[in-house]
């Protein structure tokens, strides 16, 4: 039941990435919430389903937007085996540590990806694709993540009180 509800998770933030997302564009800049849902699921669980959420939410990602297969899949399989580490050296049950975690692991993301497309001879050059992608979209990630750990922290203690 819980790897459904993980699978319909994932695939559910690919498809509202490339159909409901574009629709709360600020700017041109949209929030990656197939990013923001691997780092939450690699900070709960661990580097390993980390890493298969962010491959697999990678996937469904470049198969929806076209371009290079593989290199969301990559680059987002790395992030949450990433943070997934951090689960057992920093106190990531704090909102202080996640949302400041997955600012910086966007713009590392940006950046391995810009990397790695270097190698196809993308024409970007890295300073317009920081001010004009990556940094926007970090700081829209850490306002969605931020809402996100709210809600999920708002459910952990509705659940408890429903127990008690």
């Amino acid at each position: 039941m819980r790897l459904f509800l993980l699978l319909a998770t994932v695939g559910g933030s690919s498809v509202a990435q490339s159909n409901v997302v574009p629709v709360f564009a600020v700017g041109g800049v949209t929030p990656d919430l197939p990013l923001v849902l691997t780092v939450l699921v690699a900070l709960r669980r661990g580097p390993e389903v980390g890493c298969i959420v962010g491959f697999v939410a990678g996937c469904l990602q470049d198969v929806a937007g076209g371009g290079l297969i593989g290199v969301q899949a990559l680059t987002k399989a790395l992030a949450g085996f990433a943070m997934g580490l951090l689960v057992g050296r920093l106190w990531v049950a704090s909102p202080l540590v996640q949302v400041p975690g997955l600012v910086m692991l966007t713009v590392a993301e940006g950046l391995a990806r810009f990397l790695l497309l270097q190698f196809f001879h993308f024409p970007v050059s890295l300073g317009g694709l920081l001010a004009h992608v990556v940094l926007p979209q970090a700081l829209y990630n850490g306002f969605v993540g931020a809402a996100c750990v709210l809600i999920a922290e708002a459910a952990e203690v509705a659940r408890r009180r429903r127990w008690v």
